[in-house]
């Protein structure tokens, strides 16, 4: 009947350790249940939740450190504990019954770049996009233009590794008909994409 328990838990923990290189491997941890069985004194067999101190405690043994340790570990520790209460050294198994429960990670915000929008845009100021983003991105995420946004003299200042700053020149009417491919530029963190107003005949 005890070789059918330890059966019965490895059939259970056995899906959920498949993910780890190796069982024999895995360090305990405060909330796992532990089935714990002497062949010598079935009274002693029993499962033990790893308290939250790393601890589980057994007649005659009394507190034991588990977390952080493997099975075989805390299962040797467990025989010597015992040993003084047998003629002989008892043989002691400790398996992994259940899992604690763990928190669901939560995934890391993603990461943005902050881009600031100058002039003649229907939201202008700091936009925060995505690594990547282009230039269309941007300003599709700034709402648009303004109608009175000179469209064939948008500027891209960026600020080089020196300290430089360099102005790239943008036609969005040259862009929108396709015949520009300017609107994909990758933004950088810090760029400033400036949008004058038109002119009186412009």
């Amino acid at each position: 009947m005890p070789i059918l328990r330890r059966l019965l838990a490895a059939l259970f923990v056995l899906p959920i350790l498949a993910g780890l290189s190796s069982a024999q491997d895995y360090r305990v941890r405060s909330g796992d249940v532990l089935q714990i069985e002497v062949l010598e004194d079935a009274t002693l067999n029993r499962s033990a939740i790893v308290l939250p101190d790393g601890q589980i405690s057994l007649p005659l043994a009394g507190s034991i450190r588990a977390a952080g340790r493997t099975l075989a570990e805390v299962q040797a520790d467990l025989a010597g504990k015992l040993a003084p209460n047998f003629a002989a050294a008892p043989t002691v198994y400790v398996t992994l019954s259940a899992l604690a429960e763990r928190a669901p990670s939560t995934p890391a915000a993603a990461r943005t770049i902050d881009v600031y929008i100058l002039g003649a845009a229907n939201t202008p100021g700091k936009v925060e996009v995505k690594p990547g983003a282009t230039l269309l991105q941007a300003l599709a995420q700034a709402g648009g233009l303004s109608p009175f946004a000179a469209k064939k003299r948008i500027q891209l200042r960026r600020v080089d590794k020196s300290g430089a700053e360099q102005v790239y020149k943008f036609d969005l009417d040259a862009i929108e008909r396709g015949a520009s491919g300017g609107g994909g530029t990758r933004l950088v963190s810090g760029d400033v994409i400036v949008i004058p107003q038109r002119k009186l005949f412009e």
